[in-house]
């Protein structure tokens, strides 16, 4: 049912549609367009449960509230969905509340922990050499996007971001400057080894004529020949490569060569820190999540009950 349906005669806001209350809603957050999106489709599934309920908006209490989350996790949505169909219902209900119209009823409403883990697999340093041989057979432009992904631990969408002109120097260091995670500028960089410059070298020089406001990496197919390649495409490479290599699982996607790359820089002597530095967290916590795959190599390798068979 679409929100203009649905009407509150009861509310301070007499025969107000909540569809325009959305848009009210909306419009008045200081947000991307993206999370502009995510907030009217996560809403949009609340007023409809209301509907579904035989609710008016007027009509929700606490308890109501408590009863659309326990819906939510039993409607098999994990615990990261859940959580963000949450912090929408507050942020909604803070803006009713600061605006008068409805009280926040959401206040102090948790959402569920989820564990810290992995949620695709890092491959260990001899399936990336097997990855990189593979691609190195292919073109050369495949290969530069597979090899950055490896040795910087870039993300998708900030590859798909670069121009030829972001690779520059800092010091005597070669960098790529990086439009990160939610970032509106290319305020950050990734350092450009002698190994990851020369295959991204190599491509370039088959790019005859490219200017520096050009994209670092480009289209090949009929329909948008030239044109910036997307994070979709992206995916599709390194999920081809993956698969050539017996890694078809859904646990090893393209987001699986940053786990790789912050993984390995850690099996390669990083410390945590430098680790941090390196995937560009704001959080030391989100990198330590990383470590998590240390202690069960060091419980595989010296464990308990290996110790317990020189025993009896």
């Amino acid at each position: 049912m679409h929100l203009s349906t649905i009407t509150d005669v009861t509310t301070p806001i007499v025969s107000k549609r909540l569809d325009e209350l959305l848009d009210k809603f909306i419009s008045d957050l200081d947000i991307k367009q993206n999370s502009k999106n995510l907030y009217r489709r996560t809403l949009d599934i609340y007023f409809n449960w209301i509907s579904n309920n035989g609710y008016l908006l007027s009509d929700v209490t606490r308890t109501e509230i408590l009863q659309y989350k326990e819906y939510l996790l039993t409607s098999r949505k994990s615990s990261l969905t859940t959580g963000s169909y949450i912090t929408s219902l507050r942020r909604f209900y803070e803006w009713t509340e600061a605006n008068k119209y409805y009280p926040n009823i959401s206040r102090g409403v948790k959402t569920p922990k989820r564990l810290q883990e992995f949620k695709k697999m890092p491959l260990l340093p001899s399936q990336v050499t097997e990855l990189l041989n593979y691609f190195s057979k292919k073109n050369l432009r495949d290969y530069a996007i597979i090899s950055l992904l490896v040795r910087t631990g870039l993300r998708t969408i900030e590859l798909t971001r670069a121009d030829i002109g972001d690779i520059t120097f800092k010091g005597s260091q070669r960098v790529l400057m990086v439009q990160g995670k939610g970032r509106d500028e290319k305020d950050n960089y990734v350092i450009l080894t002698d190994k990851a410059y020369k295959v991204i070298s190599d491509y370039l020089v088959t790019r005859v004529n490219a200017i520096n406001t050009e994209p670092l990496f480009i289209s090949y197919s009929n329909n948008n020949k030239g044109e910036r390649l997307d994070t979709r495409t992206i995916s599709y490479i390194a999920k081809e490569g993956l698969k050539a290599i017996g890694l078809n699982n859904k646990l090893f996607t393209a987001h699986s060569l940053r786990h790789t790359a912050i993984v390995n820089s850690r099996r390669g002597g990083a410390t945590l820190e430098q680790a941090q530095t390196f995937a560009r967290h704001s959080n030391p916590a989100t990198t330590q999540i990383y470590d998590k795959i240390f202690r069960d190599e060091d419980r595989l390798k010296n464990s308990a009950e290996l110790l317990l068979d020189n025993i009896y």
